[in-house]
């Protein structure tokens, strides 16, 4: 009997190329599929090589997060309808700046984090995560008043340049980008082409995220790739790179079931949002910011030099249960491994002795502050 192909059994539709397809795969990389895309996860450098360029003096890696969604809000209630929608002030974003906030549900749990920019008084810039665009962006447009639009910039493309020479490379192509501070956003010409620039990142070092249209990527990519600092970086480096300097994952350390609260990241939370806790969960995270929570997300560093992955379960040093690994592998930076994960309120004091249970056998570990690795944006 033939088997009837519907939408349960069908195969899954082929991951989506970003304009830099054909420029990865020249310069030898490895691509892999990564939120419906077919990314390049290294380059043959390999990942820690191109992890320790993008933090080494007078270097800067170039990575492309084309897969991530691009929208604009247009509308003078733009800003206001996005409150509705997440904790964060946005109607005090000033403009050519940028804010981090989540999207959050009405239990509280982070429906995605994203950052929002103001471009112009009518006008708001959203970056969101390529594994929950297809969410994000209907969710929005479904909340919106009568007069204000979102537009998908399904035509754009998107470079992060990082490290500690991407200021210097920045001051050579595109002089008003070196000129902004730390999560400042603005129109900027590089290299003749025109972009959309914030100075911010997912490393922890310096750089700028470059939002471009997609016919002139290719062109923007070779510059910079031409410049003595820069070297391309793929999915591994940004992983290993985010994972050193504490930043969340969307689903690894960040989904649905998990507020901000819990993920330590309740800085999210606006002042003048937390007088009246006016958003999805807002009570549910007022009294979790009130009164604590059952688990929060801690920096852990395992003894040895074997790594914790995602999933692991830890224990408490008595052998009970403690929670669980969201993030982990080896940094580079550090030549050691580093953890996220969420344990049990009782056990998040900095110094406590855990237990991870690592194909088979309970590794020591203990809780540390996170960052793993400074922060060097610019001030």
């Amino acid at each position: 009997m033939p088997i009837e192909i519907g939408p349960e059994t069908a195969e899954p539709a082929p991951p989506k190329n970003t304009p830099l397809n054909l420029l990865h795969k020249a310069l030898g990389a490895r691509m892999v599929p990564f939120a419906g895309w077919s990314m390049p996860v290294q380059y043959p450098a390999g990942v820690m090589a191109e992890h320790l360029h993008c933090r080494a003096d007078g270097c800067a890696a170039l990575f492309d997060v084309s897969h991530m969604g691009q929208a604009s809000l247009h509308g003078s209630a733009g800003a206001t309808a996005l409150e509705a929608l997440v904790p964060g002030d946005i109607q005090g974003l000033k403009a050519n700046r940028q804010r981090y906030t989540v999207l959050t549900n009405e239990a509280g749990g982070v429906i995605d984090d994203l950052m929002v920019s103001r471009l112009a008084p009518d006008r708001l810039f959203l970056v969101v995560n390529a594994s929950r665009s297809a969410i994000d962006l209907p969710h929005i447009e479904a909340a919106l008043p009568a007069g204000v639009t979102l537009e998908r910039h399904e035509d754009r493309a998107l470079l992060a340049l990082q490290g500690p020479g991407a200021a210097a490379v920045m001051a050579r192509l595109g002089p008003v980008a070196a000129a902004l501070p730390f999560m400042g956003f603005a129109p900027a010409v590089i290299g003749g082409i025109d972009c959309l620039v914030s100075r911010s990142g997912y490393t922890g070092e310096d750089g700028f995220e470059i939002s471009v249209p997609a016919e002139q990527v290719e062109r923007l990519a070779r510059l910079l790739l031409e410049q003595p600092e820069v070297k391309p970086a793929g999915l591994g480096a940004r992983d290993s790179l985010r994972l050193e300097a504490g930043l969340c994952l969307y689903g690894n350390d960040l989904d649905e079931l998990t507020t901000p609260v819990e993920a330590d990241i309740a800085w999210v939370i606006g002042k003048r949002r937390r007088l009246d806790w006016s958003f999805p969960g807002g009570i549910a995270i007022r009294d979790q910011v009130q009164h604590g929570c059952a688990r929060v997300r801690v920096g852990i560093r395992p003894d040895g030099r074997a790594p914790a992955r995602a999933g692991t379960n830890i224990v408490a040093d008595d052998g009970s249960a403690a929670g669980s690994i969201t993030s982990g592998g080896f940094g580079p930076s550090l030549n050691a491994p580093v953890a996220m994960g969420y344990v049990r309120r009782d056990l998040i004091d900095t110094g406590t002795a855990l237990r991870l249970q690592v194909r088979g056998r309970a590794l020591p570990a203990r809780v540390v502050p996170m960052p793993f690795f400074p922060h060097r944006y610019v001030r």
